[in-house]
Formats: structure tokens, sequence, C-alpha cells
């Protein structure tokens, strides 16, 4: 099978029909492809934007079709997200392109009777659709099965000749044209494609202009933060090698083993130094995670839910590969993730525990530190998991918050007195941060917050917690704090 838009739409229908996850479905269908690496990237970007953007796509739909999005069929509503998404977001697809390959879609997946609907909808859209930058579009008649728009304008189209690697989102102009409702929080979640819910809760916290912001910010394509080992390397190695390979990085202020990817790289495999273990993947506020734990040379390390093990790895160089880390889990599969990892930088003092870390009376009193990055929604990472902004509710956000809090009393019983305890969390929302953290010290008023005593490149709070908010930072949404025993 070669044709990327036909193995995004069989990722997209497992997304929709199946509810599988858009990683999981997209590496199922890549996994039984030949394509290229552009062909890859066109496919990646279709589907995880696809997903991203399927509240602002079915507004689209709602608007121009006669049948509301929920009311057409699935394989058809897919079909229609697909071309669409490449309209709306994707400067570098020529719109007969889209159009085109869309209809095509259509009939090859069976629904050549509703082909002309297809057809005439994406071309209805390009009719409404304000001119952008030197492109212009073509008159197209509209087809039956899509809503004609009184006196709408027609306007010539020209063609780009080529679609340069890497796929990412350039939208070609908001959704006004097509009237978005007046409520604040309705507008910014049809506009940036998330619940309301969420849109609400940012705004209570940061405001309407950091909110679009923010929004913004997670539409786009995340970038890769590189960790060095310099157990194996430095960064000025890593430097000159990925030069040589006509890769640009950056290093990130007050993160000295931290380096950004700025280019295309291909395959990660195949770059400079990963089989040698002279870096890791791990972003920048996941690094500032361990800095902020400080491990020591020689030091009794519990890592409570470690997989696949980021930081469990990063301890190790911090500490020189000194001492021991007792790295736990409850799910194998990602534990061997971590093994993997570990063997490939070369690390000895990490000891794997395969169980829930609450079940582990033995390290009672037993570490110096304790690192709890405790499982969450992922809120502050929704640039890398396309379908997370679905899949949660303010219902889950509360059981989570449920489990953290049982983690955070448990994990602190794994500290020995004069130890401290990191708590950490991917997400930005209060429930899984904040509240957590203050019920823990009130319920435990022989803890405390330590500040950071090291530079870095957030803010800490007055609390003297750290929030790393992504459209401020560039980096990956995290909190995180240290707490220390009287």
């Amino acid at each position: 099978m070669q044709n990327p838009r036909q193995i995004a739409f069989l990722a997209l229908r497992e997304v929709h029909r199946r509810g599988a996850f858009a990683d999981a479905a997209l590496d199922r269908t890549l996994g039984n492809s030949q394509l290229n690496d552009l062909d890859r990237r066109l496919v990646t970007e279709l589907v995880y934007g696809s997903v991203r953007r399927m509240r602002s796509i079915d507004f689209i739909i709602d608007k121009l079709a006669t049948k509301k999005s929920s009311q057409q069929p699935p394989d058809i509503r897919t079909i229609l997200h697909l071309g669409l998404y490449q309209l709306q977001y994707l400067n570098h697809i020529p719109p007969s392109a889209a159009v085109n390959t869309t209809v095509q879609l259509a009939k090859e997946n069976g629904f050549s009777g509703l082909s002309s609907f297809v057809n005439g909808l994406l071309r209805q859209y390009i009719r409404l659709t304000p001119p952008s930058g030197a492109r212009t579009h073509h008159p197209l008649p509209l087809e039956e099965g899509a809503k004609s728009a009184p006196n709408s304008p027609q306007q010539p189209e020209t063609e780009t000749t080529s679609n340069p690697p890497p796929y990412q989102e350039g939208a070609r102009g908001s959704l006004n044209f097509l009237t978005l409702p007046e409520n604040q929080i309705e507008r910014l979640g049809i506009l940036h494609s998330f619940p309301d819910w969420i849109v609400k809760l940012w705004i209570e916290q940061i405001g309407e202009t950091e909110t679009e912001q923010l929004c913004e910010w997670f539409n786009k394509s995340p970038k890769i933060d590189l960790r060095i080992n310099p157990l194996k390397s430095s960064i000025a190695q890593i430097e000159t090698a990925f030069t040589a390979c006509n890769i640009s990085t950056s290093r990130i202020p007050n993160l000295p083993q931290a380096l950004r990817l700025n280019s295309s790289t291909g395959a990660i495999k195949n770059l400079p130094g990963y089989r040698e273990g002279w870096w890791t993947i791990q972003d920048s506020s996941a690094q500032l995670v361990t800095h902020l734990l400080d491990p020591q040379p020689g030091e009794i390390i519990i890592d409570a839910c470690a997989a696949p093990g980021g930081k469990t790895t990063h301890s190790a160089e911090l500490m020189q590969d000194t001492g021991t880390i007792y790295a736990c889990d409850k799910t194998a599969s990602r534990l061997k993730k971590l093994k993997e990892n570990a063997d490939r930088l070369q690390m000895k003092s990490i000891k794997i525990h395969t169980g829930d870390s609450r079940q582990f009376p033995e390290f009672i009193n037993l570490a110096d530190r304790v690192l709890l990055d405790a499982p969450c929604s992922g809120l502050g990472t929704l640039h890398r998991r396309a379908d997370a902004r679905w899949r949660h509710t303010p219902e889950n956000i509360q059981q989570q918050s449920q489990l953290q809090s049982e983690l955070l009393a448990n994990a602190a019983k794994f500290v020995k007195s004069g130890g401290v305890l990191v708590y950490a969390t991917c997400t930005i929302h209060p429930l899984e941060n904040e509240q957590v953290v203050r019920s823990f010290l009130d319920n435990n008023p022989h803890w405390q917050i330590e500040p950071p005593t090291i530079d870095l490149p957030v803010q800490p709070s007055p609390e003297g917690w750290v929030k790393v908010w992504p459209h401020k930072y560039q980096m990956d949404g995290f909190f995180m704090v240290k707490l220390k025993q009287d």
C-alpha cells in the first residue's frame, strides 16, 4: 500500500470507529506500508492534524453541509476531515490536489455515490475562503449536497509545484468567514479545536489573551529536544556531529545537557551518537525535573513511577552512574523500554522493580531522594498527544487527582530523615498539581516546600513550586515541586 492519504484514512478510521489512540493507529498502518520519508511525514501530519483539529473541521462541515458532521456516515466524515484539514491547514498542498485526492478516496472506499457531495463541499469551502498570500482560487462549480452561500466570491487558483518537508500546519486564515459564536469560550474552542471545559479552565488561570496563545502553541508541531549523556559525550561534540549532517541545533539556557533540533532529521535512530548512547530524547521541561531533584553520586534514589525512564536515566547521569536507583512501574512493557534505553546509555546503577510502588514496604525510610513523576492527564503535552484533548473530562481529572494524592502520601514514606521528595506532572491542571501539594502539606505538617536554589529557565512561584506554561517558555507544560521534611 503506497497511497499516503489512504493510509491516513485507515489510521483515522481506527481512531474514530474503534477508539484507538492516534499514535498506535498510525504506527500500525505505517508498519504495513513502504512509504518514503516524505510520504510518511505527510501521513503523520494528516493523522495527527486531523485529530487535533477535529472540532474546527466538524464546525466547517456543520456550516457547509445539509447534515451535521455527527449525522454523516462515519467514513465520509473521516474523508471530509482529511480534505478539509489539507485545505484549511496545509499551505503546501495545492487546493486542487486536496480536492481531487479526497474525492478519489471516497470512490476507492465504497462511496462513489457520495463523491459528488465530497467534491461539492470541498469546492464550496474553497469558494468561501478569503485569499491567502499569493494563492487565489479558480471558480469551482457548486456540486449537490453542499450548502450554497449567497453572493460568495469566486476567485482564481494557482497551484504550487512542490510539497517541501516537513509537513506542518500553516493555516490559510481563521474560520471567521463562517461566523463563529460570540461566546468567547465557544469561539476559542472552535477556532483552535479544544473542548470548552479546557478553554474555560485556562481562561480562569491566565486570561483570554494568553489562553489563545497557549491554544496556538499546542496546535504547532512539537520540537525535539535531546539530553546529552555527559558520561559518554559533550554538547560540543554532538553539535559538531549534527552540523556535519546539516542538522541545525540550539542550546537551552540554564539546562546544561539540553540541545534542541531545529531542522528535519529523518529517522532518529540514524542520527550520530544514538547507538553509542551519547544522547537520548527528552523535552527540556522533563530535564528540569531531575535537576530539581539534584541526585548526588552514591545516593539511593527511588523513582516511584519510572517508565519509560527518561528521568531515571537522567538521574543516573547526574550521579555519574554511582549509587542505586530503584525504578518502579506497574507496567512491564513500559519498563522494558526503560531497560532498553538504560542499556543503550550503558547505565549500571538502575535496578528495575515491576509493580505498584504502593506495594513496596521494603522502601520505607530507604531513600535519600524520591521522585514521583505521577501519572496524569498530560494536559501540558497536548501538542504531542493529538487525541488527549478529546479523551479527558473534568470527572476523570478529579479521579486522577485522587490517585496522585494517594501516590504522593505513599512516596513520602520512602524518604529517610533529611531526604527530599520531588513531585512532578506533565499537566497544567491545578487539580493535579497545586491542589495535590496543598492537600499533602495540610495532612503532613512536618513536610514543607523547598524553593529551588539552582538557576532555572522558569521563574518559580512565590509558593516555591515551578509551573511551566508552554507558550511562555517554549517547552512542554510541566509542574514540579521539591518537598523536604522538617
